[in-house]
């Protein structure tokens, strides 16, 4: 074949292409196991974390100790009655995908499946998720009852050193110690931008010069909180 032909330099370019995308499909379908179980350590990460469980080293540490001090992970619906189950001795947890799926089915009504982590301790941990400023807003908060013991919010592109603070600034976080939910009120719960009226439960103040990132993930609270209202209200009775 002549090497200077067109001929020559379409069915090169073609054979090259598709080894490459060969050489990435093999590549990524090879990492996907590291990659799910990275991110199944990550979601457990952060729900300990949010119950002030200690970091621990790794990911096997991660799962052990999860395993080791779950009691049970159910499934709730809007009714708050258990419509299932997670299996605690895989380490099963819903992603932030399965989050996004059920925010869908908590906004437009329809029938939905909510995690609760419950520990021997007692404590246990619902999830939130929501709209930032740039992008999804989630994370963990830790109750005991109505009581809320800690809490770990998570980003995907929110600024650095404004909204990026929900995730990196343990004095955010650290606000919602020793809070609590309260659905006698307009709202359960808030992030109040220029700051929480004094010896007010449940509110919080937002961070300043990220509004949009306050707002966001102040709903996202409020509706995962209504979401689990019955069932939250089912254990104090």
């Amino acid at each position: 074949m002549n090497t200077n032909s067109n001929v020559y330099t379409i069915v090169y370019t073609t054979v090259v292409c598709v080894l490459v995308a060969a050489i990435l499909a093999f590549v990524s379908q090879s990492l996907k196991p590291m990659q799910v179980a990275n991110e199944k350590a990550e979601t457990i990460s952060q729900i300990l974390a949010a119950a002030q469980f200690e970091e621990q080293a790794d990911n096997n540490a991660i799962l052990n100790f999860y395993k080791q001090n779950i009691s049970e992970a159910i499934l709730v619906n809007a009714d708050g009655k258990k419509v299932g189950s997670l299996n605690t001795a895989d380490a099963q947890v819903y992603s932030t995908a399965d989050l996004k799926a059920q925010n869908y089915n908590i906004k437009d009504g329809s029938a939905c499946s909510l995690p609760v982590y419950i520990f021997k301790n007692g404590i246990s941990v619902i999830p939130v998720y929501g709209a930032g400023l740039w992008g999804p807003v989630w994370g963990y908060v830790a109750l005991d009852g109505l009581n809320i013991v800690g809490a770990y919010f998570d980003h995907s592109g929110e600024t650095p050193g404004l909204g990026g603070k929900i995730k990196d600034d343990p004095k955010f976080r650290a606000q919602f110690d020793g809070k609590k939910l309260d659905f006698s009120d307009t709202h359960p719960f808030d992030i109040v931008k220029g700051g929480a009226p004094a010896g007010k439960a449940n509110a919080i103040d937002a961070i300043s010069g990220a509004t949009m990132t306050s707002k966001g993930l102040n709903e996202a609270i409020n509706v995962w909180a209504l979401a689990y209202r019955n069932y939250l209200k089912n254990q104090e009775d």
